[in-house]
């Protein structure tokens, strides 16, 4: 009767080891969950990283993300055994940083805790500067676009003086000659007649 109790107990102890390492499989497939943070010089990546070391961590900043790699080890505990290996060892997690964000990774600095939050803070770069942008039309009243913004605009969504002494006047002359009209003519109204 003995060997048919050894028989069970073996095969309920490997039952949950398989059990367990699908869970670790599954924990190991899900990202690592994150915050981001934002203040006036920095943004801030904080992961949950329970049970590692800090040789166990990599963190890279690619393409405006912060990547975390976890490589952690099982300890072993003298007088233990395994009966449910349930935790992920290689676990991954990223954040994007906004589109807009303009920062200096070689400045960045990660910190583990001893509660196992690792703490990815990367500086903002002070080169990146905000520019007054007013609207002719508003008499002095300024909005503020970031570099970044007027960079991403399309040219021809932009209205500027062209520097050439011919811009247009109030009733619009200069697009008038441009489209091959007399002064004074107006465009005609059917679509076809105008090219």
């Amino acid at each position: 009767m003995s060997g048919l109790k050894e028989f069970g107990e073996s095969a309920a102890r490997n039952v949950l080891e398989r059990i367990g390492r699908g869970v670790s499989r599954v924990q190991e497939r899900k990202p690592l969950p994150s915050d981001l943070l934002e203040s006036d010089d920095a943004y801030l990546v904080v992961f949950d990283a329970p049970g590692v070391q800090r040789s166990d961590v990599q963190v890279r900043f690619l393409d405006g993300e912060v990547q975390v790699r976890i490589d952690r080890f099982r300890d072993f505990h003298e007088g233990f055994e395994m009966r449910f290996p349930g935790r992920g060892l290689s676990l991954d997690g990223s954040a994007k940083l906004p589109d807009d964000a303009a920062v200096d990774a070689t400045e960045a600095s990660a910190t583990l805790a001893a509660n196992g939050t690792l703490r990815v803070e990367i500086p903002k770069d002070e080169r990146a500067q905000n520019v007054a942008v007013t609207d002719e039309e508003d008499d002095g009243v300024e909005a503020t676009s970031s570099a970044t913004e007027i960079d991403a605009m399309d040219a021809g969504d932009v209205d500027a003086d062209s520097g050439d002494g011919n811009d247009a006047d109030e009733d619009g002359a200069d697009a008038d000659h441009s489209a091959g009209l007399d002064d004074g003519e107006s465009p005609p109204d059917d679509p076809e007649e105008r090219q």
